[in-house]
This record gives structure tokens, C-alpha cells and sequence, in this order.
């Protein structure tokens, strides 16, 4: 006769048990039942806020003194461009923003690489940023006018020191940050100080550096406003300063779409050196 073997049961998870995530679903492309391109699907929230703003407009529910509906923002860049009033403005916004980042970037990670790397480097600046930073910076802008005057110098100033600050902070943190072990595998094939400088540990600072220039193009943005709203003859801080006097909430409205547009572009532009400098390095990308 026949032996029949049976297989043993087998046992059940206890209901307390936690569930395992497979690694593969998180790397998994994520699936929209939208067919619609990803940056598109995007402009749908602010689609739909300007829609709804023009219709509340356009039914007499906000007052156009009070806010601008989008036709009139719309309309008032129309006129603004044609008379190449904005062209100008937005140039010499932007040549401000530029020149007091490209002096606060470079004094930041300067500041960062001598204090991370060296011990006295430490000692000296890093108490000294962390101070600094605590400063709020619109506070400054009366000292900033007595030392500098009322022309170029104080806004650039402004920026560089909103835009210093941030990129110090994240650069030093990266500098620190950076795997022990790694720096030991450096060693071990054969890297001297300069070479464990070059090829691990300022490498291994990239991250922080991007997260603190995010920041930094954020804060410049801020203070930019600000300090074109005084003393100054050009701008788009300038231009929304001389719509307030006639109460024009159109050209106002018009000047802050534009400081956000230039952010939006400026955290795109860092999006894209992420991907470009940071391709070894793979995060989660949502579920």
C-alpha cells in the first residue's frame, strides 16, 4: 500500500508581525492613471488658483483696488514689456541677485573648506558664523547704508550675506559629514591629505553644498525685495514701490509672479546640477 506523505502546514504570521517592504517596490516607476506628462500634471494646482482667482475677480467678489485679477496682471506686464520698462527692471534685478551670490557663494565655501578641514580653521570661524548667522539681515541694512551709501554696494552687500550664511552652514556640515570609513578606504589605497581632500571628502560635501545653495537663491530672492524698495531708482522691488503709491495691484501682483518665477527657475537650475553631480546617489522618490 501506498504511503502518502503530507507536507507540513505552514505557519502563519503572528498578527503583530511587521510587514517587509520589498526594496524593488520603492525603485518601482510610479503609474498615474492620468496620461498627461509629469511637469504638466504640475500646473494644475496653480492652474486651477488662477482660475478661480479670475472668476472671483470677474463676478466683482475681490476688488480689482484691493487685488488684481490675472487678465489685469496680464495686461499690465503686456504694457510694462512694450515699453521695455520691465525689460530693464528685471536686469537690473538680476544682475544685482548675481553679483551678491556669486560673492556670497564663493566667501561661504571658502569659509566652509578652512573650517572643516582644519582644526584652527574651526576655532576661529566657525563660533564666529554661527553668530553671524543669528543676525537677521534686513536688521543690517542701516549699517549697511552708513558704511556703503545708497547705491549698488549695500543691496549687493545684502545678498551676499543672505547667501553666505546658508552655504557655509550645509557646506561645513557636508565637509563633516563625510563617512569615516571612507576616508579610511582612501588611506588604504594609497591617497595622501591632498588627494583624501580632492577625491573623498569634498566630493562627499556636494550634497550639502546644493541644499545650501537652495537656500541661499531662496534668501537672495527675500532680501532683493526688500532692499530695492529703498533708495533705489531701478528694479522690480523699485517698480512694485512706485505701483504702491498709485495703488496699481496689477504691476505689484506682476512684481511678485516674477520674484517667484526667477526662484522657481533658480531651484529647477539646482535640481539639474543634482542630477548631474549626484547620479551615484539614489534616494526615494515617492510612493
Amino acid at each position: 500500500m501506498a504511503t502518502t506523505v503530507t507536507a507540513p502546514p505552514v505557519p502563519e504570521s503572528p498578527p503583530d508581525s511587521p510587514v517587509l517592504i520589498d526594496a524593488a517596490t520603492l525603485s518601482r516607476p510610479n503609474r498615474t492613471w492620468v496620461p498627461l506628462p509629469r511637469w504638466l500634471r504640475r500646473l494644475a494646482g496653480p492652474a486651477l488658483v488662477v482660475a478661480v482667482w479670475q472668476l472671483l475677480g470677474a463676478t466683482g467678489n475681490i476688488n480689482p483696488r484691493v487685488l488684481a485679477t490675472p487678465a489685469q496682471v496680464a495686461q499690465a506686464a503686456w504694457d510694462l514689456a512694450k515699453d521695455g520698462e520691465l525689460e530693464s527692471n528685471l536686469l537690473a534685478s538680476l544682475q544685482r541677485v548675481g553679483t551678491g551670490l556669486l560673492i556670497g557663494v564663493g566667501l561661504g565655501v571658502l569659509l566652509a573648506v578652512l573650517a572643516g578641514l582644519f582644526r584652527l580653521g574651526e576655532e576661529l570661524i566657525d563660533s564666529t558664523m554661527q553668530v553671524v548667522r543669528a543676525l537677521p539681515v534686513l536688521g543690517l541694512l542701516p549699517l549697511v547704508i552708513i558704511w556703503f551709501g545708497v547705491g549698488e554696494e549695500p543691496k549687493i552687500a545684502l545678498v551676499a550675506f543672505a547667501a553666505a550664511c546658508p552655504v557655509y552652514i550645509n557646506t561645513y556640515a557636508g565637509i563633516r559629514g563625510v563617512e569615516y570609513r571612507l576616508v579610511e578606504a582612501g588611506r588604504v589605497v594609497g591617497l595622501n591629505r591632498l588627494g583624501l581632500i580632492r577625491h573623498v571628502i569634498l566630493p562627499g560635501a556636494v550634497p550639502g553644498f546644493l541644499v545650501g545653495l537652495r537656500f541661499a537663491l531662496t534668501s537672495a530672492w527675500l532680501v532683493i525685495i526688500v532692499a530695492e524698495q529703498l533708495n533705489a531708482t531701478s528694479g522690480i522691488g523699485y517698480l512694485m514701490n512706485q505701483a504702491q503709491a498709485w495703488y496699481r495691484t496689477d504691476i505689484i501682483v506682476l512684481g511678485l509672479l516674477i520674484y517667484g518665477v526667477l526662484g522657481l527657475l533658480a531651484d529647477s537650475l539646482v535640481r539639474l546640477l543634482e542630477r548631474r553631480l549626484l547620479v551615484w546617489r539614489r534616494g526615494f522618490n515617492g510612493a
